[in-house]
């Protein structure tokens, strides 16, 4: 490299196609002043750490949980197998797997005093704030989950995670409505049973179609994990204080609380009611182009190609609709798209739809109201969180995440004392 306000040249070696940021901090100006640095918002070409985790290749669509496809991970396997997929590294043994699972299933059930908590809230109170909240005090609950060197430890911190995740959901939901909580039923699959803790009433068992079941399983997989986004990257970098996993968990479910990450697939549904029938995709499609309108559910920070989990979501959606019946705003959604993948405009612009575009038909199939739709994608992430924080307590280069910034503001200012600045 060659500064060109010296002349002076460096060599940086190239690793994993990236340079050390570090590297860049033998070139300046003079001894006395400090290196270089790289200035780079939102991290959109700043590689944070190193995982094994997910890949994903964005310009050809490619979605992997460590090695594994998303498509054949969606159609052959299961939530809490690609869960022990992700937190172990490698798909489990029969013994493994049925171990894997009855213990998840044996820690469903929250303390007492969890419930005190939760039911202390407004009735109003929104879900997301509701998990964030009773996800954070986990960690009173468990203070030996402080302990993040044991192995041993960090497992069954893991494990209560998941388990509970669903019971904590669902209770924020039932308390939304007015109606009392429903204890988890272990009889039932992990799907299974977090429908039966949303939706049962005075029957002696909830027993939802299978088909319903499978879908909001795959749905769960899909969202199991997605690289280094901003509730992934928040997890990692409050887990880099060292502090239990409980809070760290916590830090992610308030990122994606936020309308940017985890809101995109209500603000789908918003502009579907807004169009509202298919004389008006024309229009709309002329103020998208003319920067009036926003196409929402399209495009994508990575993806430069079609979203592979939007393929299999779109499968998902004929699946429930053959149980619900078909949502009327899906013929404006299919219009859309087609249109999208066939008109000039958004193709060169590589609008394809992503997981946001059709996953809120089936969340309102599902009788979700949309501010559930973020708690839902909270359960499902919770693996990948919890496998991106093992993977961080463990990496040797690992350190405390402190970004450099870029001061803008006044310098070496005179102090005045009040006296003198009110007189």
């Amino acid at each position: 490299m060659r500064d060109n306000r010296t002349g002076r040249e460096y060599e940086i070696p190239i690793g994993d196609g990236t340079i050390k940021a570090a590297d860049l901090a033998q070139i300046k100006t003079s001894d006395d002043e400090p290196g270089l640095a790289t200035y780079d918002p939102g991290f959109v070409n700043t590689a944070s750490c190193k995982s094994a985790v997910t890949f994903i290749d964005g310009d050809k669509g490619i979605l992997e949980y460590r090695g594994y496809p998303i498509e054949q991970l969606a159609e052959k396997s299961n939530f809490l197998e690609v869960a022990y997929l992700l937190i172990h590294g490698e798909l489990p043994s029969k013994q493994q797997y049925d171990a894997w699972v009855h213990e998840i299933t044996y820690h469903t059930f929250v303390h007492e005093n969890v419930r005190t908590f939760m039911e202390g809230f407004r009735y109003d109170a929104h879900p997301m704030g509701m998990l964030m909240a009773s996800v954070g005090a986990l960690s009173t609950f468990y203070p030996e989950s402080g302990n993040i060197a044991d192995p041993d430890n960090r497992h069954m911190q893991i494990v209560r995670m998941i388990a509970k995740m669903p019971t904590l959901g669902a209770w924020a939901f039932r308390h939304a409505q007015g109606k009392p909580y429903i204890y988890p039923d272990n009889e039932l699959g992990y799907t299974a049973n977090f429908l039966s803790m949303l939706f049962k009433m005075s029957e002696q068992r909830f027993e939802a179609d299978e088909r319903l079941v499978k879908a909001l399983d795959v749905l769960f997989i899909l969202h199991a994990d997605h690289e280094q986004n901003c509730s992934t990257n928040a997890v990692r970098s409050v887990g880099s204080s060292q502090v239990d996993p409980y809070s760290a968990v916590a830090a992610g479910v308030g990122a994606l609380y936020g309308p940017l990450h985890g809101g995109a697939n209500e603000a789908v549904l918003r502009m579907l009611r807004r169009i509202g029938s298919m004389e008006n995709i024309p229009a709309f499609i002329e103020g998208v182009k003319a920067g009036n309108e926003r196409l929402m559910g399209f495009g994508h920070r990575v993806y430069k190609n079609y979203d592979p989990r939007a393929k299999i979501i779109k499968k998902a959606c004929d699946d429930v609709f053959e149980v619900t019946g078909v949502n009327p705003l899906l013929k404006i959604a299919q219009e859309l798209e087609k249109i999208a993948l066939e008109d000039e405009y958004f193709v060169k612009r590589k609008l394809y739809p992503n997981v946001d575009f059709y996953s809120g038909l089936i969340y309102e199939a599902f009788q979700f109201p949309p501010e559930m739709f973020t708690v839902l994608f909270a359960i499902g992430r919770t693996p990948g969180w919890l496998a991106q924080w093992l993977e961080l307590v463990q990496d040797k280069e690992q350190k405390i995440a402190r970004p450099k910034q870029i001061y803008t503001g006044a310098r070496t200012l005179d102090f005045t004392p009040a006296a003198q600045r009110w007189a």
